[in-house]
């Protein structure tokens, strides 16, 4: 994974999470600066990003309209019979919602999926569907409440891109059968009882990759 990506990602979260969320983390990250050079003393270019980001949403009144509720809020519970916990960015559930940031190069770049042989979106392609779904189903343990998920997501581009996002509850119920149906073999492949199913294209699976077999250049379409 990209550490600076992650790091730029939690920037932002930190922001709005608290002010003294914020400042703490900003603290921890002196890389965040520039340390030599004509820019010594400012905040390195990835940082600017995030920082137009920060100010995209901050200055958006409907944002602020809708991030409204508690922040960072740690669910647990147990889906089929396995221990889930996640961090819910901001959880309202007086009017049964939540709401998950992300950052993004280009809201509207197309991926390709092999699987399907069709284009999405990056919401799809990083399946973030089941993240949401296991959130829903961790709040409803926890607190008794059917919260509808919201991402709201910024892009990287200048000036940033900004767009709220509704998830069609076919995409939460699919994603949650994906849940049920993986799991068990991840917990296998954890224990090293299994061997992982490789995607073929993340540096680990570059990395050990062998040329096994021949596939059809209709299939080399990434995105």
């Amino acid at each position: 994974m990209n550490s600076t990506a992650l790091v730029v990602g939690n920037w932002l979260h930190s922001y709005f999470e608290s002010e003294e969320a914020h400042a703490k983390f900003v603290d921890e990250h002196p890389e965040a600066i520039s340390s030599r050079g004509p820019s010594k003393g400012q905040l390195k270019n990835d940082f600017k990003i995030a920082e137009s980001m920060i100010e995209a949403l901050s200055d958006d009144h409907d944002f602020n309209l809708l991030y409204q509720g508690d922040k960072e809020v740690i669910v647990t519970g147990e889906i089929g019979g396995y221990p889930w916990k996640g961090k819910i960015d901001c959880l309202n559930l007086k009017q049964g919602y939540f709401v998950d940031l992300k950052t993004t190069a280009d809201i509207y770049k197309v991926y390709w999926n092999p699987e399907t042989r069709e284009k999405e979106p990056f919401v799809y392609a990083y399946n973030y569907p089941l993240q949401m779904s296991v959130y829903q189903e961790l709040i409803k343990q926890q607190f008794g409440v059917t919260c509808k998920p919201y991402i709201v997501a910024v892009s990287k581009q200048d000036p940033p891109d900004k767009q709220a996002i509704d998830l069609p509850e076919y995409r939460l119920t699919n994603a949650m059968d994906q849940v049920l149906e993986s799991q068990q073999h991840i917990q296998d492949v954890i224990k090293g009882e299994a061997d992982p199913i490789q995607c073929g294209h993340c540096a680990y699976c570059r990395s050990t990759k062998k040329l096994e077999s021949v596939v059809s250049a209709d299939d080399l379409l990434m995105d």
